[in-house]
């Protein structure tokens, strides 16, 4: 053969197709084919079998189904405990021996423990193992939640309630990152799942406090001891003399049966530590290295300016709702009452649908249904005010349509930079600083202007204020501005790879047609990489 000959012979050996390609004596030698799309794929001989790595794959996506279904085991018992103050406020107040106007405490003290949580668990989930983390918190949350009912001092109640609030955010944060960590991509219809389980248990909780551990008026039930033991010395301390302890304490079992549950489901967590690989989704994203937006803080910064707006109306509507009912359209109490279970119904209804859509719908998409069901609802809901049928048909459009908007926010922006512990836990914050502010900004405006529906009002402002927001995010996020999608990280990085991986002496031998179908295949390949809205 002659020498002129062999340039050819190399660039059709090249571009043969793998299986007829001749073999070389180098055991790890890569060599290189151009698949259907005109991309470059690289092939190993020391590579797994398919086999090995089918079933590498199967273990891997067990293991992730394990994580998740952890996480919404926690985030059922996040909701039931954030949802049991309220239905058993007046025992707690009883259990302390002081009047409910002075026990105001136990919510800022949980509130600001919340917060803290959320900037504390923002920094640890980025240094520690996130199971030992979340386990952690679990752990703090079942004691915080089974010693109330032995506190019997408002001020050791405040501090444990912001000892609760403290892991409770720790656990908000670390759970949101987690489960995006795992899944990736794939997120959307799990993140969903993660919030319907919050939902389910802030739903289930009261149910738990007030129709299983309800109050016992017979006088048989004052004859048996409704705790055991030291607890029931401990707790009929604490009561007036004129209050049965019967009467009183039943609805503290809920506390201890919420903290036996979430101290189950914290063993969960370290039982994933202990059987957890070197190659299991930890701290580390599921697609590998972070990628981080050119405005990345901007992004999160806006985000949870829009989670401060969705947050806080959201908790509004739901307190409120049933005051609106009884004094603006002088309701019935068992129908404002119904009213207002009708709104978390259908809440909960939404973010279990979302799980389901979550699967072929955009999380953008999902945000701009919500918002426009959000703004839809609440202008109908300011126009005709005093009309029962609206309040009922829009309550629960209004319900539906603000059940979805966190879970698909925080997938959305991970779609464009990279959601770590410490942008978690700005948007958390954000979150919880609405459903301080809010609430209380309505009730004080309540107290000083009469017969106007200022919670509709308050609605339709906030659905407003998020659909200015939400387009200035996606500006910031879209590929047309100076931000980079990480999905176009992700193709150059992958393309760049490719490009090393090949022998620089592979590419000294190449002739132009190889390197000119190479620059074309690359172009190609990243006019493709679209990124979803």
């Amino acid at each position: 053969m002659s020498p002129a000959e062999d340039p050819l012979q190399k660039k059709r050996v090249r571009f043969a197709p793998v299986e007829h390609a001749e073999p070389d004596g180098g055991a790890e030698e890569e060599r290189t084919r151009f698949d259907r799309d005109g991309g470059v794929t690289l092939w190993a001989k020391g590579s797994k079998s398919g086999l090995e790595q089918g079933s590498d794959a199967a273990r891997s996506s067990g293991w992730r189904w394990m994580v998740s279904v952890a996480l919404c085991g926690s985030f059922l018992g996040l909701g039931m405990a954030i949802s049991v103050l309220g239905p058993t406020f007046d025992d707690l107040a009883v259990n302390v021996d002081r009047d409910i106007s002075n026990l105001s405490s136990l919510f800022v003290g949980r509130s600001s423990g919340y917060i803290g949580g959320s900037l504390l668990g923002g920094i640890l989930f980025d240094w520690m193992d996130s199971y030992v983390l979340l386990g952690f918190s679990l752990l703090l949350t079942a004691f915080g939640m089974s010693a109330t009912p032995f506190c019997t001092k408002a001020w050791l109640l405040t501090l444990l309630m912001c000892g609760v609030g403290l892991s409770m955010g720790v656990l908000d944060t670390g759970g949101n990152v987690l489960i995006l960590n795992t899944w990736g991509e794939q997120a959307g219809p799990h993140l969903q799942a993660l919030h319907f389980s919050f939902a389910a248990g802030a739903f289930a909780s009261p149910i738990i406090a007030k129709l299983l551990f309800g109050h016992q008026q017979n006088n048989s039930s004052l004859s048996t001891p409704l705790v055991p033991g030291h607890a029931s010395k401990a707790l009929s301390a604490a009561l007036p003399h004129n209050q049965p302890m019967g009467i009183a304490l039943t609805s503290m079992w809920a506390y201890i049966v919420i903290g036996a549950y979430v101290f189950l489901v914290s063993l969960l967590f370290f039982v994933l530590y202990f059987c957890s690989s070197p190659n299991s989704p930890r701290s580390q994203s599921a697609g590998g290295k972070q990628h981080f937006s050119p405005q990345h803080s901007s992004i999160i910064l806006l985000l949870s300016l829009f989670f401060f707006f969705y947050v806080g109306t959201e908790v509004a509507y739901g307190s409120f709702i049933f005051t609106y009912g009884e004094s603006y359209l002088h309701m019935e109490a068992a129908q404002a009452a119904g009213l207002n279970s009708f709104f978390w119904g259908a809440f909960a209804a939404g973010r279990f649908l979302a799980i389901f859509f979550a699967a072929f719908l955009s999380p953008g998409t999902m945000i701009l249904l919500c918002l426009v069901g959000s703004i839809s609802s609440s202008v109908l809901l300011c126009l005709f005010s005093r009309t029962t049928t609206v309040l009922w048909a829009c309550t629960g459009l209004y319900g539906l349509s603000m059940s979805t908007t966190f879970p698909s926010g925080i997938a959305w922006v991970e779609q464009y930079t990279t959601v770590t512990g410490r942008s978690a836990a700005v948007f958390v914050v954000g979150a919880a600083l609405g459903e301080m502010v809010l609430p209380a900004f309505l009730a004080y405006l309540l107290g000083h202007v009469q017969n106007h529906p200022l919670l509709m009002y308050l609605a339709l402002c906030a659905a407003i204020a998020n659909s200015i927001l939400f387009p200035v995010l996606y500006r910031l996020a879209s590929p047309g501005s100076k931000a980079t999608s990480r999905h176009k990280q992700d193709a150059d990085e992958h393309h760049q790879a490719l490009l090393d991986n090949v022998e620089e002496e592979q590419w000294n031998d190449a002739g132009p047609e190889m390197l000119e179908m190479v620059e074309d295949g690359l172009q190609s390949s990243s006019k493709s990489s679209t990124i979803p809205f």
